[in-house]
């Protein structure tokens, strides 16, 4: 797709695990918001921005550089907006104001362009992956994350990383399968929503699938991860097509 000279643009991101531990991603994505973002009239981050969230009180220097230059850009004319990953599900309405962020609902329809879309993360179409179901479902619970944001910053820290690593390991054994979506809980949402296309994340597995929904033809794009290069989805008028930016490599 080659987009016109001033046409209208909006971004799609999702999955790009910001950590201090992984400074060439923090890097790309900077120069994402400087070079590439300002022209988008949007930009929608589809959860998982940060690799692990402990609370709006975190105020160190790596959270407050993400937050200073995502301010930058929605002083501009880029509009951004967020929806929650399953590992910054705790970012909250400080952050996102710091940020000049608008959160939006896990689920959510919007018109682009003439056409209506459904955009998510993504996590709760992956049905067939029961364990981490029950998980989602506790951790999102007001309590929970009530006994998470009164614990001490550093014991949030510890748990954060401690579930970093039982992630890892349970993802190594699980089938692809599991961690795909299940298919008939995407038509269900497209079906729910009365859409034609669904846009979201976290199977890092970027494509877009053709399907059957509300008994015509549909697409589900899924957007790529930030791990080994940038990546994101450029919707104008005269359609969409997922881009990606190779990492700069330092000397």
């Amino acid at each position: 797709m080659t987009s016109k000279a001033n046409e209208p643009v909006t971004y799609f991101i999702a999955d790009l695990h910001l950590a201090q531990n992984r400074p060439d991603i923090t890097a790309c994505f900077l120069s994402f918001l400087k070079n590439n973002a300002p022209e988008a009239e949007a930009l929608y981050i589809l959860g998982d921005l940060f690799e692990s969230w402990i609370g709006d009180d975190d105020n160190s220097p790596f959270v407050i550089e993400i937050a200073r230059a995502l301010a930058e850009l929605s002083q501009k004319k880029t509009k951004i907006y967020f929806i929650h990953g399953n590992r910054d599900f705790l970012l909250g309405k400080k952050y996102a104001q710091k940020s000049g962020m608008v959160l939006l609902p896990e689920v959510e329809q919007i018109e682009l362009y003439g056409q209506k879309m459904v955009i998510m993360h993504g996590d709760t179409l992956c049905t067939r992956d029961i364990n981490y179901q029950k998980f989602r479902k506790k951790s999102r619970s007001w309590w929970w994350q009530a006994i998470m944001k009164s614990l001490p910053l550093f014991v949030r820290r510890n748990i954060a990383e401690n579930y970093r690593k039982k992630s890892a390991m349970a993802t190594s054994v699980k089938s692809r399968e599991i961690m795909d979506v299940t298919p008939q809980e995407v038509i269900n949402c497209l079906e729910q929503y009365q859409s034609q296309l669904l846009i979201h994340g976290h199977t890092h597995r970027p494509a877009v699938h053709q399907l059957t929904a509300n008994g015509q033809k549909a697409q589900r794009v899924v957007l790529g991860d930030w791990y080994e290069q940038g990546a994101w989805l450029k919707v104008t008028p005269a359609g969409f097509e997922l881009l990606n930016q190779p990492f700069e490599l330092s000397d």
